[in-house]
């Protein structure tokens, strides 16, 4: 996995909201380096972003956790 910039931090923010329809959803740089970038809604983390360059390739994989004590009810 390589380092995500900036600039593709700001481009997956948009990209992200647009696909997601999350207005409330962002991306941060990591808090020390060496970190993981995170996703966050309402300024909740609910995951990670990885970069990943295979040959001249570039793609991202979003790792999003969800506990089970935030889910609803079982019905």
């Amino acid at each position: 996995m390589s380092t995500i910039s900036t600039s593709e931090i700001s481009r997956l923010q948009t990209t992200l909201r647009r696909l997601l329809g999350a207005k409330g959803l962002s991306v941060n740089a990591p808090p020390r380096p060496g970190l993981s970038v995170e996703l966050a809604v309402d300024g909740e983390v609910i995951g990670t972003i990885h970069r990943d360059d295979d040959e001249g390739e570039v793609s991202y994989a979003i790792n999003i956790i969800l506990l089970e004590e935030d889910l609803p009810p079982a019905a």
